[in-house]
């Protein structure tokens, strides 16, 4: 349709309705299954045989995995876990390594890249930093942490982090989540993603490497804003998780390494106190000042306390002193060794972290840890015990001093 120049164009609504919208020819869209080899039942397909794929296109299980998963160079030795290759995903890929040292009680932890992060700041980017925590029993007396790297949705860390005493109890039935921050200095650090690996799935002395799809955890709402509904599902929740960490846990407040020996020839308890690992903070500068004190139960003359010297701002001290109960090993079968760490303060009292029994009405690592040393005379026994925030029922009337 022409006009004069000057004139004004009328189009109907039917012609511009045509010319914004009708894409041109409809073509017929492929349908999933044209994509792979079927296998048909006709005289057609030959009689049972696989049909044959739509020209151009390769089916699928006879891609080379390669096109598939990507080119991968891991270390000798070293074990891939890829959950997914998708480079869009929304939040991001990580990439690390877990190995685990049975020998000495060590989980190495090399975080090495991220790459597609999700952008958080007004640039487009992002401050991100990992860090990691043993569940159950998440808390700051477990956390680690890498350093930032500024600007970037592809950080390269190659950091290791390492949790000491861990044992192969832990192994069996504890959680590493692996969370990825972005750091803001202007308000609090925003939570990008995170990944959780059991670590039963970890063997001794071999190193694992994962490649993983990060995941948002959405938490619940608050009571007061949730309906019914939602209560009963987040009471059930909880419940839930009690119940998959068991009845009676106690808050982790770290891990003390300990030896125990007895000594035929002086007839007495030889107990060591080597080191502690990943205290729990108590102070506001984010450290502690940590002892240790040591009690053999029932005390009835009040002469079994021994102490430590204090260690200054520290979180990971190490003690190596020693100290000697003389008694007779018969004697022993109905005692108790108390272990208790604390937060030295000047002007108060002094802070509880944690504690550990040891003894015949322990459990797990710490009554077979006993048991042991009553069953090995002159053996030099070496063991890590959790140190939990029980405070035990002697130790809650004694002195801060």
């Amino acid at each position: 349709m022409r006009g004069r120049k000057g004139d004004r164009m009328t189009i109907n609504i039917r012609e511009h309705m045509a010319i914004n919208v009708c894409p041109g020819p409809i073509r017929p869209i492929r349908q999933i299954s044209d994509y792979f080899p079927r296998r048909g039942t006709g005289p057609e397909s030959g009689g049972g045989g696989c049909g044959e794929a739509p020209a151009g296109l390769v089916p699928l299980a006879l891609a080379p995995p390669v096109a598939l998963l990507g080119p991968t160079t891991p270390e000798d030795g070293a074990e891939i876990d890829n959950y997914d290759s998708d480079e869009t995903t929304a939040l991001g890929m990580l990439e690390f390594d877990l190995l685990y040292d049975q020998a000495s009680c060590t989980l190495h932890c090399r975080i090495l890249r991220a790459k597609g992060l999700k952008p958080m700041d007004f640039n487009g980017l992002a401050d991100p930093y990992v860090k990691l925590h043993l569940l159950p029993g998440a808390c700051k007396a477990n956390k680690l942490k890498t350093k930032t790297q500024r600007n970037t949705l592809n950080p390269v860390w190659n950091e290791d982090l390492t949790y000491s005493g861990i044992t192969d109890e832990d192994i069996t039935h504890k959680v590493l989540r692996i969370s990825v921050c972005d750091e803001d200095k202007l308000s609090h650090n925003e939570f990008i993603g995170e990944t959780r690996v059991p670590l039963r799935r970890l063997k001794p002395s071999q190193k694992k490497h994962f490649n993983i799809c990060l995941e948002r955890q959405v938490p619940l709402a608050s009571p007061s804003s949730m309906s019914a509904a939602l209560r009963g599902i987040s009471c059930y929740l909880k419940e839930l998780e009690q119940v998959e960490q068991g009845p009676g846990l106690l808050e982790e407040r770290g891990r003390i390494l300990l030896t125990l020996s007895y000594i035929s020839c002086r007839r007495g308890l030889l107990v060591g106190i080597v080191r502690c690992a990943h205290l729990a903070a108590m102070d506001v500068n984010g450290y502690s000042d940590p002892y240790v004190k040591t009690y053999l139960r029932p005390d009835v003359d009040k002469k079994s306390k021994h102490k430590t010297c204090v260690k200054k701002k520290t979180l990971n001290p190490e003690f190596n002193e020693e100290f000697f109960y003389e008694m007779e090993l018969s004697a022993l079968a109905t005692k108790t060794l108390e272990v208790t760490v604390w937060d030295y303060d000047i002007g108060k009292s002094n802070d509880f972290i944690g504690g550990v029994s040891l003894g015949p009405g322990a459990r797990g690592e710490a009554r077979k840890h006993w048991g042991d040393c009553l069953q090995q005379p002159d053996a030099v026994l070496e063991r890590w015990h959790t140190l939990t925030s029980e405070l035990p029922p002697a130790a809650g009337a004694l002195p801060s001093a």
